[in-house]
């Protein structure tokens, strides 16, 4: 309980102190003894490569962190001290453990210095490879992912031109039935007037056979009107004017 009131009380003030690195692996360290809603927070982006590092395992930041308090000497002095402290207290004994010890970090740090840069350009292959595996299925993926959203546009574009072409069908039915419409219209029309004119002709052929009728029936009774006394009568005084007539147009030639 004692550590959490320390780390929430000096935490804000220290961090602003430390380098970026330092203080991200700070927020690290003390991130799992919170356990209020503050784990939501953003984490602070971690560095792509190692920070720098004096004698192999110093960090530079523990110097930096020094130097306004302690100056140049401070770091040192500060492990001489905890060295000497360590061994006049006894906290730790010297015995043949230290040589092994001591024999074991010479074998180390020679080693880093003869391997280490052909294990290092081996562990840089390996990862140079990985990340460009890694990129090419990002690539793949990335362009299978633009291919998907050309298509959704695609079909977009076709689902707003659709609405086009519902238009034109419709406007197409309506043409239709505008068609059809017309077409009935004009049979009605031809029907009716071939019945009205059917009644005309109807009509006058009544008509003309009534006036026929009429014309045979006065010539009939006119016929039978006329005796044969006066029928010679009207032929004599034809023939006489006939005579009359030619007698003047013989006097005008």
């Amino acid at each position: 309980m004692l550590v959490r009131l320390a780390l929430r009380g000096l935490a804000p003030a220290a961090l602003r102190s430390l380098a970026p690195a330092l203080s991200a692996g700070v927020v690290h360290f003390s991130r799992p003894l919170h356990t209020s809603q503050q784990h939501l927070a953003p984490v602070p982006p971690l560095p792509e490569t190692g920070g720098k590092v004096r004698h192999g395992v110093i960090p530079e930041e523990f110097f930096q962190f020094l130097y306004p308090k302690t100056g140049v000497t401070g770091p040192y002095m500060l492990g001489t001290g905890l060295l000497l402290y360590f061994l006049s207290k006894e906290i730790y004994v010297i015995n043949h453990e230290t040589l092994v010890g001591i024999s074991v970090v010479g074998l180390l740090i020679y080693a880093i210095k003869k391997f280490g840069g052909d294990v290092a350009a081996f562990a840089d292959k390996l990862i140079e490879e990985r990340v460009a595996a890694l990129t090419d299925v990002k690539d793949s993926k990335t362009n299978s992912l633009q291919k998907a959203i050309e298509n959704e546009k695609k079909e977009q574009w076709r689902v707003e031109g659709r609405y086009y072409l519902f238009d034109t069908k419709r406007n197409n039915v309506a043409m239709l039935l505008e068609t059809n419409y017309r077409e009935r219209l004009f049979t009605v029309y031809t029907e009716v007037k071939k019945r009205l004119d059917y009644q005309v002709a109807t009509q006058h052929f009544m008509r003309r056979k009534e006036q026929d009728h009429m014309i045979n029936w006065v010539e009939q009774n006119v016929r039978k009107s006329i005796t044969a006394q006066q029928e010679k009568e009207s032929i004599a005084k034809c023939i006489s004017d006939l005579k009359v007539l030619s007698k003047s147009a013989q006097a005008a030639v």
